[in-house]
């Protein structure tokens, strides 16, 4: 294992985390030296050391294993947790050990469950910082390591096939080593044009900041305790319904619909599926908002039921309403939005609705071969024709989720938590969306769970942001007898 090239792309990961502690040691000084100045200002000096050791003592190496890649990527994202978490321990309050992991793992994996319950009671310099999580677990720890990184290295192109899927990846149609730039790209100008339409809409420069840096990364820390529903504007409302929605959508076909001037990219099956089943989805939503008086007119109800289900497919996970008291019916259609989520190539977590598709046409095929055993059948996605060893890891990946989501609500079940609350938040924590129900849900916390639960389900928004399988390849080079 070569620890010195590993060390090296580790370290530069964590310099990117100690750029926005300093920054918000900046917010911090610019209100007046707030109360969680010290804390900001001991972060960045511990996590900017230990990410500069690397480049002062270890020599620089490009060439890298595949088993050194998953490594890479596995101790970029869980030192960045770490160290993400120096600034709420430090500050004290509500953050203790357990809380302050769980807020970090949250911010980083862009889940926005939060075990605040007064989120207003921060100081502003540690609002920025939730926010700043937010954005650099959204563009990615490893695609802000990617950036710096050479398009010539060795090291870029082999961590670029890592860290995004095959989904993802097939829809750029370009280099690997160039969709690094084209997500970088994207990402950016959607916080811009989030932060400058927040801004047009009313919502204060500050929390326009917070809450595009949240948006762009789909991930749902507010400044506000009522969230997007503290500002009561229908225009900034607007405004997060569409910046999640591009940003749920393949970076990639968001590019090139931009750089084309047409929207013939974003008229594939996987779009397509997905825009159905929100309005679809949405339509259901409102039916239950108006019948369950939880709106008054239908106009309300069908704008807040297109809200909240955006905001649960896209996994931000802002909310206007309390979802506390909805009934079965209601829930039900949450946790589904949970599971499904966005497209590959996108910021959003969950199966994926790529994942989704590819499933029911590998059951369509299945179907055909048994009535039709002498025909040819294929799997047809994104125009091209896809192969069985194309289509199994995808299909394996939907029965990993379905597993692993099984064990954690089984585990907190023994943990203690309710059996709502088991199934719920597993679901909402596996799949980066956020809040869950009841208690644990739109306009309450995690912090009610206890901290056993809280680390169940910091490992659920682990595995959901890294997509399970490099976890388990990392996991399983550990038993390899012969990893040496």
């Amino acid at each position: 294992m070569n620890w010195k090239a590993i060390s090296r792309n580790v370290g530069l990961a964590l310099l990117v985390s100690s750029l926005f502690m300093l920054l918000s040691v900046l917010v911090s000084v610019l209100n007046g030296n707030d109360s969680a100045l010290a804390a900001l200002i001991i972060s960045f000096t511990i996590t900017f050391l230990v990410g500069v050791f690397p480049f002062i003592f270890v020599r620089r190496t490009d060439a890298i294993t595949l088993k050194e890649g998953y490594v890479t990527i596995t101790l970029s994202w869980l030192l960045s947790f770490i160290f993400g978490m120096l600034p709420y321990a430090l500050w004290g309050g509500p953050f203790t050990l357990a809380n302050a992991w769980f807020e970090s793992v949250s911010g980083f994996t862009t889940t926005g469950a939060t075990i605040l319950d007064n989120v207003e009671a921060l100081p502003r310099s540690l609002l920025f910082w939730r926010s700043s999580t937010h954005f650099i677990g959204g563009l990615g720890v490893v695609v802000f390591l990617l950036l710096i990184i050479p398009d010539s290295s060795p090291v870029k192109l082999r961590l670029v096939n890592m860290e995004m899927s095959s989904l993802s990846r097939g829809s750029y149609a370009m280099r690997a080593n160039r969709t690094v730039n084209v997500f970088a790209y994207v990402y950016l100008s959607l916080f811009v044009l989030a932060l400058v339409m927040y801004i047009l809409a009313g919502m204060p420069v500050f929390d326009s900041l917070c809450h595009a840096m949240s948006v762009c990364a789909t991930g749902g820390f507010s400044t506000r305790n009522a969230s997007i529903g503290a500002f009561d504007s229908r225009w900034i409302e607007a405004i997060t319904i569409v910046c999640m929605y591009l940003s749920s959508l393949h970076f990639g076909l968001v590019f090139l619909a931009v750089v084309n001037r047409t929207f013939k990219p974003l008229k594939n099956a996987v779009v397509t599926y997905y825009t159905a089943s929100l309005l679809l989805f949405s339509l259901f939503m409102g039916i239950g908002l108006k019948t369950g008086g939880f709106c008054k007119g239908w106009g309300e109800s069908l704008w807040n039921g297109l809200f909240e289900v955006m905001c649960i497919s896209s996994t931000t996970g802002f909310a206007t309403l309390d979802n506390a008291g909805w009934p079965p019916f209601m829930c039900g259609l949450i946790l589904l939005a949970a599971a499904v989520c966005g497209c590959a190539g996108s910021t959003s977590g969950g199966l994926k609705i790529d994942r989704i598709v590819l499933l029911f046409k590998s059951v369509g095929r299945q179907i055909s071969r048994i009535l039709h055993p002498s025909s040819v059948n294929e799997v047809k996605f994104g125009g091209r024709v896809l192969r069985d060893s194309d289509v199994a890891p995808h299909l394996l990946y939907i029965a990993l989720y379905a597993v692993l989501l099984s064990v954690s609500a089984v585990l907190c079940l023994w943990i203690g938590v309710g059996w709502q609350n088991s199934i719920a938040a597993s679901i909402t924590s596996i799949s980066n969306v956020g809040p869950a129900l009841g208690e644990m849900g739109s306009m309450g916390s995690f912090n009610c769970a206890p901290v056993a639960a809280k680390m169940v389900f910091s490992f659920d928004m682990f595995l959901g942001r890294l997509e399970i399988y490099p976890v388990l390849a990392v996991v399983a080079m550990m038993f390899d007898k012969h990893k040496r």
